[in-house]
């Protein structure tokens, strides 16, 4: 199913969130098991990151996100009584390097990209050595360019994020559209004047309140959003 604006704009250049977008975050579940017993505080933990990497920028700050993420790491064992060990961090530095696709990823860029669609990436994490995440998963050879958002020192949702993209790729935000699983991502991309689509991983719906707009495509995986987008062509 899509929610379609009336005017049915087909994008030329599709913008990917990575992680659980594209990235299978459930990869980190075993250190969280482990550490807590309870892989489900993988979600508190997330929900956190994202909470004050929102925060930051709102106050103004930065630091970069796996900087951030061991951080906030930290604050979970310390509202559990727990004390992390130095092994504990080094694991989720890799376990957050090595995450694999979601199996619909390669297929649906695949269909993407023999489409005639720009490819590019978008995430909060900073840039790093080579292999990249992506490249780890296999991924990398489908995207023009790999943005993160430390060129702008704020975390998306900010406007300037997705303004980025478009101008390093000359071009309008509204030939961008965003693909994340997190609304959050594509309220902040809508408002930026991008089109949003929308994936509903588990543990993400859309949020329906007043002044909230509805994503422009909702999909429940990127090979139905790749239908979607192909059709709109």
């Amino acid at each position: 199913m899509s929610h379609e604006k009336s005017y049915e704009k087909c994008p030329s250049i599709i913008v990917f969130d990575v992680n659980e977008t594209l990235l299978d975050i459930t990869h980190l579940e075993p250190l969280f098991n482990r550490v807590f017993g309870d892989k489900q505080v993988l979600r508190e933990w997330f929900a956190q990151l994202i909470l004050y990497s929102q925060t930051l920028t709102l106050s103004g700050l930065y630091t970069p996100f796996g900087e951030l993420g061991i951080g906030i790491l930290r604050m979970v064992a310390t509202t559990h009584h727990l004390t992390l060990a130095d092994s504990d961090v080094e694991e989720l530095k890799e376990r957050m390097s090595t995450m694999p696709a979601h199996s619909d990823v390669i297929p649906a860029l695949t269909r993407l990209r023999d489409a005639g669609f720009r490819l590019v990436t978008l995430t909060n994490s900073a840039s790093g050595a080579s292999p990249t995440p992506l490249e780890k998963a296999g991924l990398s050879q489908f995207f023009e360019r790999a943005f993160s958002v430390e060129d702008t020192g704020k975390f998306k949702p900010a406007p300037e994020t997705y303004r980025l993209v478009a101008k390093e790729l000359s071009v309008e935000t509204s030939e961008l559209c965003l693909v994340a699983c997190h609304l959050w991502d594509t309220v902040g991309a809508q408002a930026a004047d991008c089109l949003g689509a929308f994936l509903t991983r588990p543990g993400n719906a859309v949020l329906p309140a007043s002044g909230v707009p509805l994503p422009d495509f909702i999909a429940s995986d990127l090979t139905v959003l790749a239908d979607q987008l192909i059709g709109r062509r």
